[in-house]
């Protein structure tokens, strides 16, 4: 198989599959990262309810920034949205143990698609480093240097041409 159909298959298996794999553990991760700011915000808000005298007095939005005034007779209980349609009725305490459970768990998959995030990456760049450019990928003729070729590196870098170890 030629240099040249080789580099061609890696740089096809880089944007086909590595580079897709990666856009895929990014925007998971942001879904993540976006549900644990809805947990945070939502955790801010129950401490808030907490200081709350007991019959809360609140505006809700119906939609398009049209408001009702509601009252709430007892705000020391709420329901959490546990997942799937189900709700629970929980006792602030309990709502904000339950917030912090759930954060833990979220920053645990944050953690842990940010290391696979960083395994793509780092598997993208391996696979550019080995295959060859695109310029060497094609035979030489032995009289020909190649294009672009940079000049010998200088081990000392005080003169030219030297090749003795650095002192």
């Amino acid at each position: 198989m030629a240099a040249a159909e080789k580099a061609q298959r890696y740089e096809a298996f880089v944007s086909d599959v590595l580079q897709r794999d990666l856009r895929r553990v990014q925007e998971q991760r942001d879904a993540v990262l976006e549900q644990q700011a809805q947990v945070l915000q939502l955790r801010s808000a129950l401490a808030r309810l907490q200081d709350a005298p007991a019959p809360l007095h609140t505006q809700v939005d119906l939609g398009c920034n049209f408001f009702v005034s509601a009252e709430v007779p007892d705000p020391r209980r709420v329901f959490v949205a546990l997942g799937f349609g189900f709700f629970a009725e929980l006792t602030l305490p309990e709502a904000l143990r339950h917030l912090e459970r759930r954060n833990s768990l979220l920053q645990r998959l944050s953690d842990s698609l940010t290391r696979d995030g960083a395994k793509i990456r780092a598997h993208i760049r391996l696979v550019l480093e080995v295959t060859p450019p695109p310029y060497l990928a094609t035979p030489l003729s032995p009289a020909s240097p190649a294009p672009n070729s940079a000049p010998p590196s200088r081990a000392c870098g005080s003169c030219r041409g030297c090749r003795s170890p650095p002192s």
